[in-house]
């Protein structure tokens, strides 16, 4: 038996740095498609149609975007405040996920872009929300709102007071229910 060998062509010089420039160039072209692709997703949930078409669109270090629709007046809530709001919420694609005409809530212990927004609201203004997924619900998911979603509020704040003076105005309450008849406060009982 014999063994017939095979000439193995020399390569060329310069052949496998130009074979490895070709893969570099190809992993740089994939990475800047896959970071534009993310960047365009996230920033056309953000897009200019969420917004007024009048208006500017601020934009948080966080990056929350809040546009102010109607200017409120006087002093803004803190973490401190409870909020009467009025609210819509719908995702991206417009899907409504929650809406309410009067709901009060503290500030502090909503998702972190509802509360910085509501931060930078005044009493009787109107105002339009873009959250981003990492400052709305991330990655948990319930029935109404998937994983990863960016959120849009209409929102309407109300009124605010401090927690000392919602406190108060309850103790008032639960007094005034003490002291009548049917949890009537004084002064309302039938026959009186």
């Amino acid at each position: 038996m014999s063994v017939t060998t095979v000439p193995i062509p020399p390569v060329e010089k310069g052949s496998l740095a130009k074979l490895w420039g070709g893969v570099a160039l190809a992993i740089l072209i994939a990475g800047g498609a896959a970071w534009w692709g993310t960047e365009k997703a996230v920033a056309g949930a953000c897009s200019a149609k969420a917004f007024a078409p009048e208006g500017e669109i601020e934009k948080t270090a966080s990056g929350l975007q809040f546009q102010t629709v109607k200017p409120g007046t006087g002093a803004k809530p803190t973490d401190t405040d409870v909020v009467l709001v009025g609210y819509k919420g719908t995702l991206a694609s417009g899907k409504e996920f929650d809406a309410n005409p009067r709901a009060a809530f503290p500030v502090q212990g909503l998702v972190p872009g509802f509360s910085e927004a509501l931060k930078m609201m005044q009493r009787g203004g109107s105002y339009k929300l873009c959250i981003p997924p990492a400052l709305g619900y991330g990655a948990q998911a319930n029935e109404r709102i998937p994983a990863n979603s960016t959120l849009l509020f209409d929102v309407d704040l109300i009124d605010f007071k401090s927690m000392a003076e919602v406190q108060a105005l309850q103790q008032q309450m639960q007094q005034g229910q003490q002291g009548a008849p049917g949890g009537l406060p004084p002064g309302m009982v039938p026959g009186q």
